[in-house]
């Protein structure tokens, strides 16, 4: 099972990544499918639906949920010296002055790490960016620092969802260190030596559509699925289709291989995610039309007006360590829902009053009224 769709991984990827494929870039579907996932379980009609539609594909919210909790608990497996280790936190931090309604409390409560920890947007916005930013940060073990900017809590902020992820996790066969060396790389602005980590064992491999997979498994039922291209990535990546990606998972098979792989740290610096989630069909969460009422339960009209995502990723002889941060900041909505069509009832005839104890039924008074 892909959680979220693979489709929806690969287009946002598309759309977040850029027309530069000479960049390095991180992201984590993991992250930001979580804090959608938050959100979907706060919103009704078209907003809930875009949000389904793309996380699920045609399908339901509640496998994506319950793939995503099951992936926040590492299998403790038998590897022996293999470390494997997570934390995720997904957080919703709504101003003082917020209702936010029970049921969604709960809602929230049931994601991994979920927890409701209110902020004095209004009173005080720079302190709760920094209480908010010192929380992702100690989740994140320092990898993650300032993930909310200055410009992007304010006192109109109502609330502010986040979703915090960390992870690491050692090779279950370890590169030998003896054997890095320089090695040439064929980077975009031509051929350079770069630290190259060596190995030979058997690895999960597949080849087909124009790739090649190996699958470094790790500790913890993680594994690393290093895709390499026939030719260009320039060319490939944007060819590759959720069914060819797919079918390279589920073909590959132990064999041995002999791994050249460049030890590498990639990080993305802080990237607004509002465009590239529009680009995915995820748009009325961020207009006036936004329906999450069920966040407060009515009490007040909400929207998401700017989300931020950060990641970074490390891979050396050791195994790997990554972590990710989303933040979806949510302001009030212009005017209020439509409310639903009255029914229409004029009392202008004679008529019956009952004046009646309602819990136990008891009638206290009956009249016909004729002539008011």
């Amino acid at each position: 099972m892909a959680a979220p769709d693979l489709r929806f991984v690969l287009d946002l990827h598309a759309a977040l990544a850029g027309a530069d494929r000479s960049a390095g870039f991180v992201w984590s579907p993991y992250s930001i499918g979580s804090a959608l996932g938050v959100a979907a379980a706060g919103a009704g009609g078209r907003t809930r639906q875009e949000l389904v539609a793309a996380l699920a594909g045609a399908g339901d919210l509640a496998p994506v949920a319950a793939a995503l909790a099951d992936a926040a608990v590492l299998d403790p497996g038998g590897d022996g010296a293999a470390e494997a280790r997570i934390a995720v936190a997904n957080t919703l931090w709504p101003d003082l002055t917020l209702p936010v309604a029970p049921p969604y409390v709960a809602a929230v409560q049931a994601w991994p790490g979920g927890a409701v920890r209110a902020a004095d947007f209004r009173g005080d916005p720079a302190g709760a960016r920094q209480t908010i930013n010192a929380a992702v940060e100690k989740t994140t073990n320092g990898l993650i620092k300032d993930l909310l900017p200055a410009d992007v809590v304010r006192r109109e902020t109502r609330a502010i969802l986040v979703n915090a992820l960390w992870l690491r996790a050692s090779w279950l066969a370890e590169f030998p260190r003896s054997a890095t060396a320089p090695a040439p790389f064929h980077a975009p602005g031509g051929r350079t030596a770069v630290p190259t980590m060596r190995l030979e064992r058997r690895l999960r491999y597949a080849a087909g559509a124009g790739w090649q997979l190996v699958g470094l498994p790790a500790g913890g039922g993680v594994v690393a699925e290093v895709l390499l291209p026939d030719g260009d990535l320039a060319g490939a990546e944007p060819a590759l289709t959720p069914a060819a990606l797919e079918g390279l998972l589920d073909a590959a098979q132990p064999r041995l291989i002999s791994l050249w792989l460049p030890k590498f740290r990639v990080e993305a610096a802080a990237a607004e995610l509002v465009e590239p989630l529009a680009a995915v069909g995820i748009r009325t969460l961020f207009t006036d039309e936004a329906d999450l009422t069920a966040v407060t339960g009515g009490a007040e009209r909400l929207k998401v007006d700017a989300a931020v995502h950060k990641a970074v990723l490390t891979v050396d002889e050791t195994g790997l360590e990554g972590a990710a941060a989303t933040a979806l900041m949510m302001v009030r909505a212009a005017g209020m829902l439509a409310p639903a069509r009255p029914l229409e009832v004029k009392v202008d005839r004679p008529f019956l009053v009952l004046i009646r104890h309602q819990a136990s039924g008891a009638i206290y008074f009956l009249a016909r009224v004729t002539r008011p």
